[in-house]
């Protein structure tokens, strides 16, 4: 592993994750989450963000997926914070065009120190698979609060769900590697506006 990975793990009543996280990998990944689809798009964030990702993760599946994505979200949020460190030397910004098909996404990011999440996806149907659709948010509203970015997630065309789902993750992948690489000319200096985060 780089000097820029993580492992972190997170016990609550209703899961339990663990998450290792190298910034400078490979694009490889290991998944155990019990969601077929969410591994799915995972590997895709994987690949596309060149970062190799290890993920166990344990949940309430009896009862629905909620807490088990959200809390991937969470982790993986904290995950990058701890990896990213001070910030010194990244790019701070980010940003991809991913098209599948018919669908078409856009994933802005900005390691500002400030969480925000914009989100402007909306999917034809409710499922792909046994994947409820709408715990997308919630995995990128769990990242984005404990990751400290500012991230806009728009889809701008599409009809079919996975396809949909598809490009986020993917643009989502690339918008991290380009925002969390680090540029030669910025060694030693830690981004900022108006001399904070």
């Amino acid at each position: 592993m780089s000097t820029r990975s993580a492992s972190v793990e997170r016990t609550t009543r209703e899961t339990q994750i663990k998450i290792c996280l190298d910034l400078d990998g490979r694009g490889q990944s290991k998944l155990e989450t019990g969601l077929p689809f969410f591994e799915h798009m995972l590997d895709q964030v994987a690949r596309h963000g060149m970062l190799d990702l290890d993920i166990e993760a344990k949940g309430d599946l009896e009862i629905d997926a909620h807490h088990t994505v959200e809390d991937v979200g969470i982790v993986l949020g904290q995950a990058f914070a701890k990896a990213i460190g001070d910030k010194q030397g990244i790019k701070r910004y980010g940003h991809a065009y991913v098209p599948l098909d018919e669908a078409l996404s856009r994933v802005v990011v900005d390691f500002s120190g400030r969480p925000g999440l914009e989100f402007r996806v909306s999917f034809p149907r409710a499922r792909v698979g046994d994947f409820d659709v709408d715990l997308t948010h919630e995995f990128f509203q769990g990242f984005v609060n404990h990751a400290g970015v500012t991230l806009h997630v728009d889809n701008i065309s599409g009809d079919n769900s996975h396809h949909i789902a598809e490009t986020v993750f993917k643009a989502f992948g690339r918008a991290l590697r380009m925002a969390s690489s680090l540029d030669d000319r910025l060694e030693g200096e830690i981004p900022s506006t108006k001399g904070s985060l």
